[in-house]
């Protein structure tokens, strides 16, 4: 049975709590992994009562996770709306954090913050969670994105944190490190042998790692100008997918253990120069196009972006590690919005045989590791086509997860809430790996601010600015989708 617990979600009414938060702690409670005497407090401004919160808890949770809620799932629901208890705070008050540690201490449970909050309001909660005696050192916090606009700010918010806490006690939350798939690409390099030997510059003649979105920025408008494609994805999600690609094998699951050699992939990255910046990076921007045949709006006709931004939605960017496994072996980062399809995936493509028998053209090897919107691994091989002679044909071989795993997979944020419940970091950053991932973007973020010129246009719908083809082009391989064709 899991330890009882008091999860405090500051910004506890808003969107990420509701869309994502509570699905994922309602999905954990269904499935009994929840102690049955934990609370989950909803901290923030709106005047509300226990019962006009849990409307709203409730509200959310039909819209997200509608097949769960009805039916034979109703009684769970009652049972999870039981747990929540909303708390009225002004962070600036810090009385008011009092009042909240008194309602702490009267039960005997592990405390743990979840900051659904912008990191404006950071100081203003941390500093009274440190006046109010509430950073013991059994607490635990957890800090949702974006830690920082560039290097300086990172240090600093870090700095504030662990003024308060201890870096054992912090949980830096990067979601898509708890998709199922990210897990399986563990079990599938470490829990086997015939990749292995596979798996670096001899064998791999390049790796692509795309997060494409066919969404705008929706109600983010005003957030997402001000941040961009490469703040909110690359920095964390993409680095993220990188590391787990491209690490050395870990002496055991040890979260340390783990974490070390995800971060001797962050500083063996290639420093940029401003050549290499000018070079291997491409920034675009969406102008109006369609979206499976609905007209979409340009970027800078959206809600809350100005009309002259030169904010980017697309980035891709050649990488390259100085190591003896993956040196020479090129990286492709890609991520963009309004993109022609919904796609995660991690493509390793493999080198052509050194030598051909066939009078077939050989197709070289992909693995391709899908996140979403499916969940699968699937590898392309050549094989003989029927009838007479040795004409060859690419096929593939899939690990289709909901085939072989047919019970209900976890949720990202399921999985990371229980651990954090659990007080397992294993898939939460720590501030070195955070510090070299900012260290290593700074560079292409001072670029940007004083010489880059505005971000190349590309309509909605497609797969981004034809220069990321002649990216991947220069290095002679192309995109998945393009090779697909």
């Amino acid at each position: 049975m899991e330890s009882n617990f008091d999860l405090v979600i500051f910004g506890g009414t808003g969107d990420l709590a509701l869309r994502k938060l509570y699905p994922a702690l309602f999905l954990a409670d269904c499935d009994d992994r929840l102690h049955p005497q934990g609370r989950i407090i909803a901290a923030a401004r709106q005047a509300l009562d226990d019962a006009a919160f849990r409307a709203k808890v409730s509200e959310a949770l039909m819209r997200f996770v509608p097949e769960m809620v009805q039916g034979a799932r109703a009684e769970c629901l009652q049972r999870f709306l039981a747990r929540l208890t909303y708390f009225a705070l002004d962070v600036n008050d810090v009385n008011q954090y009092r009042d909240l540690k008194k309602s702490l201490d009267e039960r005997d449970s592990q405390t743990v913050f979840y900051l659904s909050v912008g990191p404006a309001l950071f100081a203003p909660i941390i500093g009274g969670l440190k006046e109010a005696g509430l950073n013991t050192a059994e607490t635990r916090i957890v800090l949702e994105k974006p830690l920082g606009r560039d290097l300086a700010s990172s240090r600093q918010l870090n700095s504030l944190v662990l003024d308060a806490f201890t870096e054992s006690q912090v949980y830096r939350i990067d979601h898509y490190l708890g998709k199922e798939t990210v897990q399986n690409l563990l079990a599938l390099r470490f829990g086997n042998t015939f990749l292995e030997p596979l798996w670096n510059r001899t064998w791999v003649s390049d790796v692509q790692i795309t997060i494409a979105e066919t969404v705008g920025v929706e109600t983010r408008g005003e957030f997402y100008d001000g941040t961009g494609a490469f703040r909110d994805m690359v920095q964390n999600h993409l680095l993220n997918l990188l590391c787990m690609t491209a690490m050395e094998p870990p002496s055991s699951l040890d979260p340390d253990a783990v974490r070390d050699e995800k971060l001797q992939v962050l500083r063996s990255l290639k420093p940029w120069t401003q050549d290499t910046i000018r070079e291997n990076i491409v920034r675009g921007q969406y102008r109006a196009g369609s979206m499976a045949g609905v007209p979409a709006l340009a970027y800078v006709s959206e809600q809350g972006v100005s009309a002259s931004s030169s904010t980017e939605t697309y980035v891709a960017l050649r990488a390259e590690l100085s190591n003896w496994r993956w040196a020479g072996v090129p990286f492709y980062l890609r991520t963009g919005k309004r993109m022609a399809e919904r796609r995660a995936e991690i493509v390793i493509n493999f080198k052509s045989p050194p030598h051909s028998i066939f009078q077939s053209p050989l197709v070289p090897n992909r693995l391709v590791i899908k996140l979403q919107p499916e969940e699968s691994v699937r590898l392309y091989t050549m094989a003989k086509a029927s009838g007479d002679g040795m004409h060859l044909r690419e096929v593939h071989l899939d690990l289709d997860f909901k085939e072989f795993f047919p019970e209900r997979r976890q949720d990202a944020y399921e999985r990371l809430l229980l651990d954090v419940l659990r007080g397992n970091p294993t898939l939460f950053m720590r501030r070195d790996e955070a510090d070299a991932a900012w260290r290593w973007v700074q560079p292409i973020l001072d670029y940007w601010a004083t010489e880059a010129g505005p971000p190349i246009g590309y309509a909605a719908g497609s797969w981004g600015p034809p220069a990321s083809s002649r990216l991947t082009a220069r290095g002679d391989t192309a995109w998945h989708e393009e090779r697909s064709v």
